[in-house]
């Protein structure tokens, strides 16, 4: 929501109430108590008295609330939206003008000047009922635009580091860094502010934001990302959570949020993430972009901050599949020891890949996702899109992910514990609480668990073979910003579940925005064989024709 795109507002004394005048009038006399009405929600907001917002609104599923971001409908989206908001910057009222359609109903422009600067506007319908108070019907929002905002971007200009060529297969677009990456002149902040307070100012930019640079694009800036990179959800307790392009209110999904939102809000053309446990296909999925995550060390990693080294590799995020394609190429083709060869020549025979589900899998996600995976999936399969679907036994998710989990926590510890306990109370509860489980394991259970993953990696490599394996790209859509930590938690979880697939193999993976849900977007996932990245992506294009 338009409150919800610029910085989280800081705390204020509240101001005095104003008297309020009306500017202009038409359409006949002032009705009795609309200015009161007004003056009452100008004061409500004033004292964020989120009981008086919410009876400012008609009730019921009728009321309209607009902005920069998209539309609440209904009473109670309205209501939960002004419930986690925390409360608006302070604001005078300098105009008020009046366009009374009945006796019953007007139209209420105001002009307010918010004591952060700019100008706002607010347009209201409000209508009252015989023997009912006036209440807002629907109402629309501009809000000043902040220059920068700081939940989506850490540093941006207008480039940060201009392209390297003039031509090539990305010229003239522009790049989100996740903030994990080297980028000469900048210190990596990796989206938690004390660290960024002790960390050097880079030197070298790192390959990957290199491979682009030479391939014709620039760098818009460098993109937030979750505390160390460490989640799926997209929030971040110090600078805020990017809001989600796609569904208005709603998680972005992490790590790699701060490019995704950067992507999906029109503010660069790629986004250059990592992708440890699903940190460029989580955050594709639930803005509705593509993503790509790449075989493990196709492309290099020196210059990029880790989390779980075994895990961690680049990706990127576009709104559409040429772009990702461009920015693949660029970057498989000359990588040293990439994965171009294989990924022109992919997993495919002379009729086509070989592509897989595992019905099983469907009992990790939400209902409604399962059923719209299933009817995309068979409308792709009668349309000739996807031939010869076969079903396989990826084997039991559960154990994959929790051996999976141990090692992650386990080599994230290594990477970032010592400075973690120098630091205590810097991290989100629930970062740190994951961080806390690394810290707990032992040498001999993460030796188990990499033992487990080992005898998995190849379990799966004989299942799956040369064949691409189709699932959702997550458990659900987006879940609220208001949704509670537990739900959150349990989301990931199941997600993960999904997610882990790829990073246990090292394969590629590919989500592709073909899922619809009620709660938004949902990625269609295409995990091939390793080395085949670029084949992937041009199979998942052409399953959207």
């Amino acid at each position: 929501m338009p409150d919800e795109t610029a910085p989280a507002p800081q705390p204020v004394t509240p101001l005095p109430a104003a008297p309020l005048s009306i500017t202009t009038l038409e359409g006949g006399e002032l009705p009795e108590g609309l200015l009161d009405a007004v003056v009452a929600y100008e004061d409500a907001l004033r004292r964020d008295d989120a009981a008086a917002l919410a009876d400012a609104f008609e009730p019921g599923p009728g009321s309209v609330r607009v902005d920069a971001q998209g539309v609440l409908v209904g009473h109670d989206a309205i209501t939960a939206f002004r419930a986690r908001r925390g409360g608006a910057p302070a604001r005078r009222v300098d105009e008020c003008h009046v366009r009374v359609l009945d006796p019953g109903s007007a139209v209420v422009v105001t002009v307010n000047a918010p004591t952060g600067g700019g100008r706002g506007v607010v347009t209201q319908l409000w209508r009252r009922g015989a023997g009912q108070p006036w209440r807002i019907a629907t109402a629309h929002v501009q809000a000043p635009r902040p220059a920068v905002d700081t939940r989506v971007w850490r540093v941006v200009s207008g480039p940060l580091v201009p392209a390297r060529a003039s031509s090539g297969p990305l010229a003239g677009r522009t790049v989100a860094v996740k903030d994990l990456f080297a980028v000469a002149g900048h210190a990596v902040g990796a989206g938690v502010p004390a660290w960024l307070a002790e960390q050097p100012v880079e030197t070298a930019s790192a390959p990957a934001v290199e491979l682009l640079l030479a391939a014709g694009a620039s760098v818009a800036g460098l993109a937030q990302t979750d505390e160390f990179a460490y989640s799926v959800a997209g929030r971040n307790g110090s600078w805020g959570t990017p809001p989600n392009g796609a569904v208005p209110g709603a998680l972005p999904g992490g790590s790699s949020s701060g490019p995704a939102s950067a992507v999906a809000l029109g503010q660069a053309d790629v986004g250059l993430g990592t992708d440890t446990g699903g940190s460029v296909r989580v955050p594709a999925s639930y803005q509705g972009l593509w993503g790509l995550r790449t075989s493990h060390g196709a492309v290099p990693r020196e210059g990029l901050l880790p989390l779980a080294p075994s895990f961690d590799t680049v990706g990127w995020l576009t709104r559409d599949p040429a772009t990702l394609r461009a920015a693949a190429e660029a970057s498989l083709g000359a990588a040293p020891g990439g994965s171009a060869g294989r990924a022109r020549s992919g997993p495919s025979g002379a009729t086509g890949p070989s592509v897989v589900v595992d019905p099983r899998v469907l009992a990790a996600v939400e209902p409604d996702v399962a059923t719209a995976f299933t009817g995309v999936v068979d409308a792709l399969v009668d349309d000739g899109r996807l031939s010869g679907l076969a079903a396989v036994a990826v084997g039991d998710l559960d154990t994959l992910f929790e051996l999976f989990r141990v090692v992650q926590a386990a080599e994230a510890w290594r990477s970032h514990g010592r400075w973690i306990e120098a630091h205590p109370g810097v991290l989100s509860p629930d970062v740190a609480a994951r961080f806390a489980v690394g810290a707990s394991v032992d040498a001999e259970q993460e030796q188990e668990a990499r033992v487990g993953l080992a005898e998995a990696r190849r379990a799966l490599d004989a299942v799956l073979g040369d064949a691409v394996l189709v699932l959702p790209s997550a458990s659900s859509s987006a879940p609220r910003l208001d949704a509670s930590p537990e739900e959150v938690d349990r989301v990931r979880g199941a997600t993960l579940r999904l997610t882990c697939l790829a990073g246990v193999t090292g394969r590629p993976a590919v989500s592709a925005p073909m899922l619809r849900v009620a709660g938004g977007p949902v990625g269609l996932c295409l995990v091939g064989p390793r080395g085949s990245d670029l084949a992937l992506v041009d199979l998942a294009a052409s399953l959207v024709g």
